[in-house]
């Protein structure tokens, strides 16, 4: 961690982004560049360095009025963090298993899905998994993560700032509160040492340890904190369940209850549910889709997804109080804030089969925005005739398929 390679970290880093508790931005650093970074290497090298508390802030979880928190860092600190970062990328790249998808180059949350449904369609699955880990982020013990990091790492250095973050404590309402377990969430080095902590917590064991003890296939994918797990056998899915709260009790996690649930899916599930209550197989959430069980046009089963039902209102709420607090803006301006909006939405949900679902939500998209543009004084602006020449002269961008849920890239697609 050279001054080279920090400089390079500050322009790599976004601007105007909330700032930390000394309010610090990217553009003021920047104005005294080289002698601030030199400072910088000069105290990480005599370990006089130490990493700023980060400001806490809470925000809106997607269905639900739980607050999530979020921890804003110093510029500075994000510079060091995202120079680990890299480091911490180079060294765990080639340890992390081919079943983990978050926060790594040439992977993405899409990839997890297709593999995910490449496994229940092509594979021996009967059974999912749907497990979820509460509070993973509050809850990392700090003794584990640097022994987890210790097995690779020999650097006391780099393992002291490592430690120096982890504990670094947050700000809140004046007070600065000390932190005994959890990472920063919302730093930059929150990503990639999560990942760390499962590999070894959740990774490994599932490879060597579940995966030898199943009677039946079993396939595990994951997306940070998010997994699903696959079996064709329903004892070992019951067992796994068990052996998981043991196992996750032991690195300070547990699992959410509530959240965690076995259920039949696969090709051979709805014909084994005939003899039960259900009527058809039920169904699962991971990373913002429902997936479902389906046939293609020639009959085959095929696993289909839609666009998760509480994301889609919790997306929609969002867009209300947007509009309603910027209804007496420029009409102009407020379409193309959610032209914007809408292109982030599609390039995510515009999925094989869920197009549809998209289209649904522009619908319901297009109505608020009537309702609210309507709503700038006591008069009304719009009515629906005049609403459609508008729209018919200032469309909005209409979803379009935008990731194939059959094509695998060449680095995924090699894991089969």
């Amino acid at each position: 961690m050279n001054e080279n390679n920090l400089k390079q970290c500050h322009h790599e880093l976004p601007s105007k982004k909330a700032p930390g508790i000394n309010a610090t931005t990217k553009e003021e650093y920047e104005l005294d560049l080289d002698r601030n970074i030199s400072n910088l290497v000069k105290r990480m090298k005599s370990m006089s360095y130490r990493p700023t508390p980060v400001r806490r802030t809470y925000i809106g979880k997607p269905g639900t009025t739980k607050k999530r928190p979020l921890g804003i860092p110093e510029h500075e600190d994000k510079i060091v963090q995202r120079a680990i970062s890299k480091i911490l990328n180079a060294i765990y790249e080639q340890d992390f298993l081919d079943s983990s998808f978050g926060f790594r180059p040439k992977r993405n949350c899409h990839d997890a899905i297709k593999i995910l449904n490449h496994y229940i369609d092509k594979k021996h699955v009967n059974f999912i998994v749907d497990a979820d880990i509460k509070g993973f982020f509050d809850n990392v013990n700090h003794r584990w993560m640097m022994e987890f990091l210790k097995e690779r790492i020999t650097d006391p250095n780099l393992l002291r700032i490592i430690a120096r973050f982890l504990k670094g404590g947050y700000m809140e309402e004046g007070r600065l509160f000390p932190t005994e377990i959890g990472t920063p969430q919302g730093g930059i080095i929150s990503p990639i040492l999560a990942n760390v902590y499962l590999h070894y917590v959740l990774d490994l064991w599932f490879e060597k340890v579940v995966r030898k003890k199943c009677k039946g296939q079993a396939y595990i994918v994951r997306y940070a904190d998010d997994f699903v797990c696959c079996f064709q056998v329903k004892e070992d899915a019951e067992h796994f369940y068990h052996s998981l709260v043991k196992r996750l009790r032991k690195f300070n996690l547990e699992v959410a209850e509530d959240k965690t649930k076995i259920i039949p899916f696969g090709k051979y599930a709805e014909r084994n549910l005939k003899t039960t209550l259900f009527k058809k197989p039920p169904t699962f959430d991971f990373l913002g889709f429902t997936h479902y069980g389906s046939r293609g046009k020639t009959g085959e089963y095929l696993t289909k997804v839609k666009s998760s039902s509480k994301k889609m209102r919790a997306k929609l709420k969002e867009c209300k109080e947007w509009l309603k607090a910027n209804r007496n803006k420029d009409i102009h301006e407020v379409k193309k804030r959610l032209d914007r909006s809408l292109v982030g939405y599609y390039n995510y949900y515009c999925l094989t089969y869920n197009v549809r679902y998209v289209d649904n939500f522009l619908d319901k998209i297009k109505k608020l925005f009537f309702k609210w543009m309507n709503r700038r004084s006591q008069k009304k602006s719009f009515n629906w005739d005049k609403y459609n020449l508008f729209l018919k002269r200032f469309p909005f961008r209409k979803p379009k398929l935008k990731h194939s849920i059959f094509e695998l890239k060449k680095e995924i697609s090699y894991i089969l």
